[in-house]
């Protein structure tokens, strides 16, 4: 997983500091600071939103990191101007402490560096950054975990002071176009995933089962009417993931056990249907999250404000009974199916398909013929067959047979991006034999798109837009159209990016935050608009994006946790009852990821300096001082 350049939260000074050598530094309050700070705030106030900095430690050396030599030569000019390293310790915020002692200086405050040193001293690095070191690790301090804060200065008066955070980076990409082959396909990708893997017949289901109080074993009639309505008879299930979920009152540890054992129960009962061997994957947990979405406005509400184990101790006699029509619907387990398309040519051999392929398309039979290309294209997506199979799949260039060719080069294209403009040309040659297919045309649009984006082929914008638009007279959706004029947006703006031209980029930004609610998202689609957002810093529409779907328990794990990083430092936020909601999700969904948001930055959490918020600390040490 990778991390992003260390974002950056400015926490207005104070005129108090504890006992120890402040170097001279004068400490103003705030009438004092917008006097002698007039300068200095211009400068940060005018600080493009793109540049980045923060600190960085080599053999117990500190070194200040910028992207942007021009404004920091802009910031240090007068030879009291500089920078202090506030070094924290995460002993502050130990459980044991019953309340974190409020101070401008959390931990060890170090010798001011000032300009003349600081742009003497600044040279490039490797990664297009620059660093000047600033200060060494305090005495004793090697093994502690440590993060630094950064005390700007202006005339030896602090003016700015900020702590570091480090949001989790994902991959992502353009939103997810699909490609049209028997019918529009998407892509298989998932959050975390490094790799584009098109699937040819595959689908997935999610689908809901209550729990019966007390009752822990499903048979398979239990299960066969809800089988036979999902018309599986077609398919066989790959993959089964389960959350069961149990209601809050009662026993932890009795109601974890007993979701499993349901879970178990449901998991074997599906895989009694089917001979293939079903992967299954159990989460089980008490369900905090509609729990309390259901209690809000009712006379229940004020349990909000408790513990777990404050709420667990409340719900018992006359009040479990009263909540029971609450409590009945939170048993559940939510399941979604992977599913495989039965294929009769499975055991076949690659030799014997080719002769059977070749056979189909001499009789033209087309539909057969589409059918052995789907269980071909599986034993290449297997390695089972040399990738250049498809060169020997001969098939006329015919317009009969464009359903077939067209087929073939859109597997090519999702499989390797060097053969994108290869694709291009056979998809262009297809468009004259079938000048009225939608789906050549669609392709046509899509490997232009990659072409455009990584810079293998020059594609005019405005030619391209207004391919785009074309497509609806085609008959493509207004859906699709929408979706892929977002991906315009988002290439159009990492271009500009690239030029620094910011203004203009802005109103790309505009546009793809306008208008990304036209059209249905995947958890791939969201993480990558959020993540999009973030790196052109504008937080607030990433919050927006994923704050509804943070109260769900269907939530994809990774994006929730990505909207906890994006959100954990807006201390009003985090004190709603509808933000503990979010943050009890996640720990019933990975308590230990949860945990690791309050590591120092060195060791991949968000940053410690969290727990200054005493409503994060007592959520924290609830959970995490285990």
């Amino acid at each position: 997983m990778k991390k992003i350049i260390s974002l950056l939260f400015l926490l207005f000074t104070s005129p108090w500091i504890e006992a120890q050598n402040n170097y001279g530094i004068l400490f103003p309050t705030d009438v004092q600071r917008s006097q002698k700070c007039r300068y200095f705030t211009q400068v940060f106030q005018q600080k493009p939103k793109e540049v980045r900095f923060g600190i960085k430690v080599e053999n117990n050396q500190l070194f200040f990191e910028i992207n942007d030599k021009k404004w920091f030569d802009q910031l240090f000019k007068k030879s009291g101007d500089g920078m202090a390293i506030d070094v924290v310790s995460k002993s502050r915020y130990a459980c044991e402490i019953s309340t974190v002692k409020k101070q401008q200086i959390r931990g060890t405050l170090l010798k001011p560096v000032f300009a003349k040193q600081l742009r003497k001293g600044l040279r490039p690095t490797k990664n297009k950054l620059y660093r000047v070191r600033v200060g060494s690790l305090p005495s004793g301090t090697e093994k502690d975990v440590l993060e630094f804060n950064i005390l700007f200065l202006n005339n030896k008066t602090l003016c700015q002071y900020y702590w570091i955070y480090d949001l989790e980076s994902y991959p992502w990409d353009l939103l997810d176009m699909g490609m049209y082959l028997d019918s529009l396909v998407y892509s298989r990708k998932k959050v975390m995933s490094t790799k584009d893997k098109f699937i040819m017949k595959y689908k997935t289901l999610t689908f809901t089962i209550p729990f019966e109080k007390n009752k822990s074993v499903y048979a398979a009639e239990d299960i066969k009417p809800l089988y036979d309505s999902l018309r599986l008879t077609d398919f066989n299930i790959k993959k089964i993931n389960i959350r069961a979920y149990a209601s809050v009152e009662g026993s932890l540890k009795r109601n974890v056990e007993l979701q499993e054992q349901r879970a178990n129960s449901i998991a074997a009962a599906m895989q009694s249907f089917q001979k293939p061997t079903i992967v299954t994957e159990i989460n089980s947990s008490e369900n905090w999250v509609e729990f309390l979405n259901d209690i809000t406005g009712t006379s229940y509400e004020d349990l909000k404000a408790l513990s777990k184990e404050q709420v667990k101790k409340k719900l018992v006699g006359t009040v479990s009974s009263a909540l029971e029509p609450y409590l009945k619907r939170h048993r559940k387990a939510v399941i979604t199916l992977q599913l495989d398309k039965k294929d009769k040519y499975k055991e076949m051999t690659v030799s014997t398909l080719t002769g059977l392929f070749s056979t189909a398309i001499a009789e033209d039979k087309i539909p057969e013929a589409l059918e052995i290309q789907n269980s071909i294209f599986d034993k290449l997506k297997g390695k089972e067959t040399p990738p250049d199979l498809l060169t020997q799949m001969s098939v006329p260039k015919q317009l009969k047979y464009v359903p077939i060719l067209n087929k073939n080069s859109m597997f090519k294209f999702s499989r390797d991006d060097r053969f994108s403009l290869i694709v291009l040309n056979e998809l262009l040659q297809l468009e004259k034999l079938a000048p009225k297919s939608k789906k050549v045309k669609y392709n046509i649009t899509v490997a232009k798109f990659k072409l455009w984006r990584f810079n293998h082929q020059s594609v005019k914008e405005k030619d391209l837009k207004n391919q785009i638009l074309s497509l609806k007279k085609h008959g493509i959706t207004q859906s699709l159209i929408d979706r892929m004029l977002v991906n315009f947006h988002i290439i159009k703006a990492e271009k500009l990016m690239r030029q620094r031209n910011y203004k203009v980029k802005d109103v790309s930004v505009r546009y793809i935050q306008k208008n990304y609610k036209k059209f249905p998202l995947t958890n791939y689609d969201y993480l990558s608009l959020a993540q999009f957002f973030s790196f052109y810093s504008n937080v607030s529409a990433a919050v927006e994006l994923l704050e509804e779907k943070a109260r769900d328990i269907t939530i994809d794990e990774d994006l929730l946790f990505y909207y906890l990083n994006l959100t954990l430092i807006n201390k009003q936020l985090t004190q709603s009852s509808d933000y503990r909601t979010s943050m009890l999700n996640a720990i019933n969904m990975n308590k230990e990821r949860f945990c690791k948001i309050f590591n120092s930055i060195i060791d991949g959490g968000v940053t410690f300096q969290l727990l200054e918020n005493e409503y994060l600390r007592k959520t924290y040490c609830e959970n995490c001082s285990d």
